[in-house]
């Protein structure tokens, strides 16, 4: 087999650290130099590249920032491929015909055709495949679990016996993405003609995004209202900047309103305006409900009415949403604690830890009452956060808050567990260990366990069926028990991720359009009346 010196070179070199998604602690020249070694010696092959010779092919190391530095600032951590590096990494991929790849996404992008014309050197054909599916790229490119999704059924990672070596499908797709916003050459997807209907999106997170714009194609009026001032969902208040930089959160919303689709903001459906009324006194001939699940979970345990005791959403709403950490210009109050908690173990507590990390927080911890091995945060977060200093307690939770007379947060009472048999979850379930109490001193205790969806559309729209979680029900295509009305996302699966939350906007969007286009599929009698729609559109 033809081996390129480039290749051994890097492979007697190479020592694991981790899972693939650590960040290199070389520089990016030094892993730009690298990967353009490689590459000309693979591009110089007379013979073409055999499944064997890619298969042999290393894995790319994203650049990152210094871990110590990056402690003190909110910058984005992971820098990026540069284009040698995303060309190696794309050449990795075997282009199997049964593209197992494709199955794994939930907006089914073709992956192969993106991967292939990024091997070639074609990155604008390559984000042109993405779009297609895909209008948030650059966002999917970042914080999309890809290591459990499409590079978990990559053919090449399981013939390696390894996931975290399969083709680095998410990076590519960041690289592409994000070549084509810097260079200012953005293309918008194709529009049908004017039909005449209109839609209305509640919520401008991943689904209504996604819904907006794949109704918008078949070109329907799309009208979205947002509760926040900016539109972007979770994407704007819940994700920190070092994780998904708001600049391009923007450009994505702003690709949306050069399509056409109206950005209506302050605007919270099912109190400045009902459901219902959407469509029976406004015209509307659809709704889409994207609202998320903005409700957060609390333990219920003493002390937590404690000054310094915080959901999660709050904490990063204050942070990202707000600029809070930006002390010189933004007047946002946020908690100013020394010794921090945060309790859970998603990628939601990885963000506060790292949060409280950046505001200043002396020593922050992080309790969990499963295994490192069960947490549901992605493998990069966890090692982040440990690179930044997050001091880890597995095994154990809190059982009480402490507090002093003016019950102000000075410690908390925890409990050391073991794990028993498999809960309903799939994972072993953590069971006390009888008196093993102990204190962790602390100032500040940010709760992270998960969110509900917010109760006002159903207290304000009583036929709205939902579950006993509060989450709309409905089916396969996101239909709901209420004519015209579809839902997606979090507000019908619970916390999910971007990308799940994209699948269902998309899926629903679907079913919106099919109905839309069929004869009369609309009451001739409502009389549209849009004059009472307020708020501010997004410029």
């Amino acid at each position: 087999m033809h081996t390129n010196n480039a290749i051994l070179t890097w492979q007697r070199s190479e020592k694991k650290l981790g899972s693939e998604f650590h960040m290199s602690h070389k520089t990016r020249d030094q892993l730009r130099d690298e990967a353009g070694k490689i590459l000309a010696d693979l591009l110089n092959r007379k013979d073409p590249l055999k499944p064997k010779d890619r298969l042999a092919i290393p894995s790319q190391d994203m650049p990152a920032q210094d871990a110590v530095q990056r402690r003190s600032n909110m910058n984005e951590v992971a820098l990026g491929f540069s284009a040698e590096q995303a060309q190696v990494e794309a050449l990795r991929c075997i282009q199997c015909r049964n593209a197992p790849c494709v199955k794994g996404c939930p907006v089914r992008i073709d992956i192969p055709g993106f991967v292939h014309a990024a091997a070639e050197g074609d990155f604008k054909k390559s984000i042109d495949i993405i779009k297609a599916s895909s209008l948030l790229p650059s966002v999917c490119g970042r914080v999309c679990p890809q290591e459990a999704q499409c590079q978990l059924e990559c053919t090449v990672g399981k013939t390696l016996k390894d996931v975290d070596k399969a083709v680095g499908i998410g990076r590519i797709e960041r690289f592409v993405a994000d070549l084509e916003r810097e260079s200012g050459a953005a293309s918008l997807p194709f529009i049908k003609p004017e039909t005449g209907k209109k839609v209305a999106v509640v919520g401008s997170g991943p689904a209504g995004i996604t819904a907006a714009a794949d109704i918008r194609r078949e070109g329907h009026a799309v009208t979205v209202f947002e509760a926040f001032h900016k539109p972007g969902g979770v994407m704007v208040y819940g994700i920190p900047e070092f994780r998904l930089p708001k600049k391009i959160v923007e450009a994505e919303a702003n690709a949306l309103k050069a399509m056409g689709v109206e950005l209506v903001t302050n605007f919270v459906v099912g109190r400045t305006r009902k459901l219902k009324d959407l469509i029976d006194k406004d015209g509307f001939d659809a709704i889409f409900i994207g609202s998320g699940a903005g409700l957060p979970k609390f333990l219920n345990i003493p002390g937590e009415d404690f000054a310094g005791v915080l959901s999660a959403n709050e904490f990063l709403t204050r942070s990202n949403l707000m600029k809070a950490y930006d002390r010189e210009k933004a007047d946002t109050p946020i908690i100013n604690a020394r010794k921090v908690a945060v309790l859970g173990g998603g990628n939601v507590a990885m963000d506060s830890a790292r949060t409280a990390v950046r505001l200043g927080a002396d020593e922050v911890h992080l309790v969990y009452r499963r295994t490192e091995a069960e947490m549901p945060a992605r493998v990069e977060e966890v090692q982040h956060a440990k690179e930044e200093g997050v001091i880890f307690h597995l095994l154990q939770n809190a059982k009480r808050i402490l507090g002093n007379d003016a019950h102000q947060v000075i410690g908390m009472e925890c409990l050391k567990y073991e794990l028993g048999e498999p809960d309903d979850s799939g994972r072993r379930r953590p069971v006390v260990i009888a008196g093993s109490e102990f204190v962790i001193d602390v100032d500040a205790v940010i709760v992270a366990i998960g969110n509900e969806s917010n109760p006002l559309l159903k207290q304000t729209t009583p036929d709205l069926d939902t579950n006993k979680w509060g989450n709309i029900i409905a089916d396969e295509n996101g239909s709901t028990s209420l004519d015209r009305v579809y839902a997606g996302g979090d507000i019908v699966l619970g916390a999910a991720t971007v990308i799940l939350a994209m699948g269902q906007g998309r899926t629903a969007a679907a079913a919106i359009n099919e109905l839309l286009a069929q004869p009369h599929s609309v009451d001739p009698l409502v009389v549209a009346s849009s004059t009472c729609l307020t708020g501010k559109v997004l410029l």
